[in-house]
């Protein structure tokens, strides 16, 4: 996950969309969409758990969006820190008006 995120107030047209995702264990985890970022020729999904452990309160998880056909796309996690940071800074710079950011 990335940096700490409070939010303040997502866009209206987003807010509220949720996304139903499967964990390594199987179990059905539901996420907040927030946006897609384009970085460096790639997209990237921006989701909010919807229920939040206690010590990752306001964090996002980013996923790397990859195309499988033409109608087709799968979500794959990202483990190198440094891309998910700067995946999140596009996202923070892109949203800064709307959205409250923790430093």
């Amino acid at each position: 996950m990335a940096e700490d995120m409070i939010k303040d107030n997502a866009p209206e047209e987003e807010e509220g969309s949720i996304i139903v995702l499967e964990d390594d264990l199987g179990n059905e985890v539901e996420f907040e969409y927030l946006d897609v970022v384009d970085y460096e020729g790639d997209e990237y999904l921006v989701l909010m758990p919807v229920e939040e452990e206690e010590d990752a309160e306001g964090e996002v998880l980013i996923l790397k969006i990859v195309s499988i056909d033409d109608e087709h796309e799968t979500f794959e996690g990202i483990e190198d820190e440094e891309l998910v940071d700067a995946v999140f800074e596009v996202f923070k710079n892109k949203w800064k008006d709307q959205l409250q950011f923790a430093e």
